[in-house]
């Protein structure tokens, strides 16, 4: 029998732009990281599909998106982003993107506006940052879902 968790419904958040473009991509955050904590090896890092992708890569991706977009990190190879070190536990993996999603939060905190670029050189404004986020955490939280169910039957927010 597939288990089965109580949905989250998304934020109700502030008036302001900046709490409602927040309060959704915390959302999200939550959401994935949530689908990949406590999923079982070697599962967690097994390709379901064609294209390589596995639900631990996918978090791990999203770790180095924040570094990138809201840290300015460079990133040398993105495809290699959708895979997780070997060594690397579910752990290991869920702890760092919320270190990650903690340290990029600490930058938006110290934004007077979503006009202003954020404090590093040639960076987005806070608020294409906060929307490419929103745009890249939603779609692979949504390949997350599929992958989790088809190792668990996990479903839910």
């Amino acid at each position: 029998m597939p288990r089965r968790r109580r949905d989250t419904p998304p934020p109700r958040t502030g008036g302001s732009e900046a709490e409602t473009l927040r309060g959704f991509l915390d959302y999200l955050r939550a959401s994935i990281a949530a689908k990949v904590d406590g999923a079982p090896e070697p599962a967690v890092r097994t390709a379901a599909v064609p294209s390589g992708t596995n639900l631990l890569g996918l978090l791990n991706h999203l770790t180095y998106v924040e570094r990138a977009i809201l840290l300015g990190a460079k990133v040398r190879s993105w495809p290699k982003t959708f895979h997780a070190a070997a060594d690397d536990s579910v752990d290991v993996v869920v702890a760092r993107y919320r270190q990650t999603v903690a340290e990029a939060n600490a930058i938006l905190d110290g934004c007077p506006e979503l006009g202003v670029p954020l404090p590093y050189p040639s960076a987005p404004t806070a608020r294409w940052a906060l929307t490419h986020l929103i745009e890249e955490t939603g779609r692979h939280a949504g390949h997350a879902d599929i992958l989790r169910e088809l190792i668990d039957g996990s479903t839910g927010r």
